[in-house]
């Protein structure tokens, strides 16, 4: 995957850009396509089964209530720069709120996706599959 996005930007003349002066916002809008893009890929990878089932499976694991109970279990294995990641993705004020999600569990929610938008743009898929993993384990999935 890492090649593929170095290839991506190549090919559309994406500037490396210093991820600290993106807005958190701004990774988790990232973050969010990024998840549901590897909650979607593990669960296709488990095997062939009816659309309606994969996705209320992949809702289980990507509404804000669900990120909400995986940052909590990804806390005490964050790196400092990363804790402050999720802290100003959560600190962030979004203009909008999830329709089934308490205000705590939709800014948890942020923080999740700004720090897996951190990531995906840093490139460290070996830290952001370890992290989705342990967030996994969480919700009671076996890896």
């Amino acid at each position: 995957m890492e090649e593929s996005l170095r290839y991506f930007k190549e090919q559309f003349h994406l500037p490396d850009i210093d991820l600290r002066t993106y807005s958190p916002l701004t990774l988790a809008y990232i973050g969010d396509g990024v998840y549901e893009a590897l909650i979607r890929t593990y669960l296709v990878g488990k095997g062939n089964a009816p659309v309606g089932r994969l996705h209320k499976r992949s809702s289980a694991l990507v509404s804000a209530k669900a990120q909400a109970v995986i940052v909590k279990a990804l806390l005490p294995h964050l790196t400092e720069e990363e804790a402050q990641v999720y802290k100003r993705g959560r600190n962030a004020h979004p203009s909008t709120v999830a329709k089934n999600a308490t205000v705590a569990d939709y800014r948890r929610a942020t923080g999740f996706e700004a720090l897996v938008g951190y990531l995906y743009l840093k490139e460290d898929w070996k830290r952001l599959t370890e992290l989705v993993k342990i967030g996994l384990k969480s919700k009671g999935e076996t890896i």
